[in-house]
């Protein structure tokens, strides 16, 4: 009994004092949450600053080829080599694109021309009838003159010379009347030929041209279609004048627009040709900026060669306008600026040359005045110092959204700049501490 109360009392024992090591582990394990840095090391290297955006392809200059009378689509027209009027059809000035019927069109032409025709021949019977007018109104004059010569007397009775007079005063006034109509008929000819030219500029808009040489990149109408004419010209084909030289139409956001000026070098790429990359150079920057959700925007033209046309116009373009490069700088990570220590994680004697430290606000880049009145923008990066970080402070320079330019006394190649920590929580897969007394599941073979 002894023996084994004794073995009790020293199981005992072993277990109370393995409870208090695992407990006196697992306080001090919980306890110390010293922060493991991610670091990143200075380099140097070249550094070229862009904008990015994106827009759409467009042809430089594009023509609306439309209809201004009303119809029915009967024939397209045909290209050089003879093939009938369809998209990508290359055509020359004059080239006939589409007809429309022009049965009605022709018979308004033949009715304007009949109606010329009566126009001129009451015209004609308008001047003969001055010659009788101008007859009638010698021989009342002649009546006149003798009858003025004998006046009223035994010779000539008073109603005879009234009579002699009237007719005479008559036949001026039918001489006038006579002279006004042909001059009527004048304008009725005129206006019969303005409704013939009418009727045949009409008849010939039924006969679709292009008046520019150029590329069909938009047929909108087809045969048999019915082209109704309105107050704007009804749109058939959209002609683009030069596919050789093309423009892309980029949205730029308000906040980088004042960094674009006119012949600022652009590449872009477009999703067609992904392993291509093309050049332009910005060539007007439209000042009617939109608005879409609170967000404005303007539009940059940009302009480029399209020799080979392999640049197919409204392709979704994504492009980079150079603002600037620099050669041969130190270059640190953006999150690098970014990060800021904590008061406790600061060697302790740099906190004492740094009394300009304000707790995590301290990587926040401020703006000074250098020589020459200069804008400087600083900011403050760290490096490990054993446990501890110490700050570097910089004068922050041209960044491309990845890495940014810095200069700083103290700041050389190959330091290792802090853009992160991870606590030891997140360590393990779960980042969750683990208790040792709580039985651990064994993991299964897969």
């Amino acid at each position: 009994m002894r023996m084994r109360l004794k073995i009790r009392t020293v199981i005992l024992i072993v277990t109370v004092l393995s409870m208090i090591c695992a407990g006196a582990w697992w306080f001090s394990a919980k306890g110390d949450k010293s922060p493991i840095f991610r670091t990143v090391a200075v380099t140097r290297g070249d550094l070229e600053a862009t904008i990015s955006a994106t827009g759409t392809v467009e042809p430089e200059e594009v023509v609306d080829v439309g209809a201004q009378v009303s119809g029915i689509i009967s024939t397209f027209g045909k290209d050089k080599d003879g093939k009938m009027i369809d998209y990508g059809s290359p055509v020359e000035a004059g080239t006939v694109l589409a007809k429309i019927d022009d049965s009605l069109y022709s018979a308004a032409v033949k009715s304007a021309r009949a109606q010329l025709q009566q126009a001129k021949a009451n015209k004609l019977s308008a001047e003969a009838n001055v010659l009788q007018m101008k007859a009638k109104l010698l021989q009342a004059q002649q009546d006149w003159d003798r009858a003025q010569k004998l006046g009223p007397s035994e010779a000539l009775a008073k109603s005879a010379y009234d009579q002699y007079q009237a007719n005479y005063e008559v036949g001026k006034a039918n001489l006038a009347a006579a002279e006004a109509s042909v001059e009527q008929t004048k304008a009725s000819v005129e206006q019969a030929k303005a409704g013939l030219d009418s009727a045949q500029v009409n008849l010939g808009y039924c006969t679709i041209k292009s008046p520019v040489r150029g590329v069909i990149i938009d047929r909108r109408v087809n045969i048999g279609q019915t082209v109704v004419s309105s107050m704007s010209a009804t749109s058939l084909f959209l002609i683009a004048k030069d596919l050789k030289h093309i423009q892309v139409w980029l949205s730029v956001n308000e906040a980088d627009i004042g960094l674009i000026s006119i012949n600022q070098p652009v590449t872009f790429a477009v999703d067609a040709l992904p392993n291509r990359v093309f050049h332009g150079q910005v060539g007007k920057i439209r000042l009617n900026a939109t608005m879409t959700q609170n967000v404005v925007t303007y539009t940059v033209e940009v302009n480029t060669k399209n020799e080979d046309g392999k640049l197919l116009p409204y392709l979704t373009a994504n492009a980079k306008f150079k603002i600037g490069r620099r050669d041969g700088v130190l270059l640190v990570p953006n999150a690098a600026l970014r990060w800021s220590a904590l008061p406790s994680q600061i060697a302790p004697e740099a906190r004492h040359k740094d009394r300009t430290h304000a707790g995590p606000s301290g990587s926040d880049r401020e703006r000074e005045r250098g020589a020459g009145s200069a804008t400087q923008i600083r900011g403050t990066i760290w490096v490990e110092q054993g446990k501890y970080v110490k700050p570097i402070h910089v004068i922050v320079g041209m960044t491309d959204g990845t890495v940014t330019e810095v200069e700083g006394k103290d700041l050389a190649e190959g330091l290792t700049a802090v853009v992160g920590e991870v606590t030891p929580e997140s360590k393990g897969s779960s980042g969750v501490e683990r208790n040792p007394f709580t039985p651990q599941m064994g993991r299964g073979k897969r």
